[in-house]
């Protein structure tokens, strides 16, 4: 257990700093787009917008389950990188399969990164919910402006 933990932990550690810097890169840059044309608003906009949080969103979680995977080859668990990778993403995802199983030595590797998968999406939704937060408020305010007091 305790090696799977000193295993583990180092990755779990790194993925939730690269979470916190796809998060950082994804909202400095929306919101320093979304405001530098408060003029320019349109429907298509915030599709673009939110479109690209999703994305940014989703490519920091694929880069995780690459990572995961990339320890499970480096610990000789896999023949394969595929195979690796869809462990990896069916533990990330909290899935669970079972249709692919580590060896007992490793296998509480799997939880660690179930654990780290749901973090890591809860934190991509609280991205991605503040981005459409924050084009309700812009459209909120919007529509009152021209609606007049």
């Amino acid at each position: 257990m305790l090696l799977n933990l000193l295993a583990g932990l180092p990755v779990m550690f790194f993925c939730l700093l690269m979470q916190a810097v796809f998060v950082t890169i994804c909202l400095r840059h929306y919101v320093h787009f979304k405001h530098s044309q408060p003029a320019y608003e349109s429907q298509w906009l915030n599709i673009l917008l939110l479109s690209m949080v999703m994305l940014l969103m989703m490519l920091g979680n694929f880069v995780q389950i690459a990572i995961w995977a990339t320890l499970f080859m480096l610990l000789d668990e896999f023949d394969e990188f595929a195979i690796a990778l869809y462990h990896s993403a069916v533990n990330f995802a909290t899935l669970g399969y079972g249709d692919i199983v580590m060896s007992s030595r490793w296998r509480l590797l799997g939880p660690l990164e179930a654990a780290n998968g749901i973090l890591m999406f809860g934190v991509s939704t609280s991205v991605m919910t503040a981005a459409v937060m924050d084009v309700i408020k812009h459209n909120m305010e919007r529509l009152q402006q021209r609606e007049g007091p």
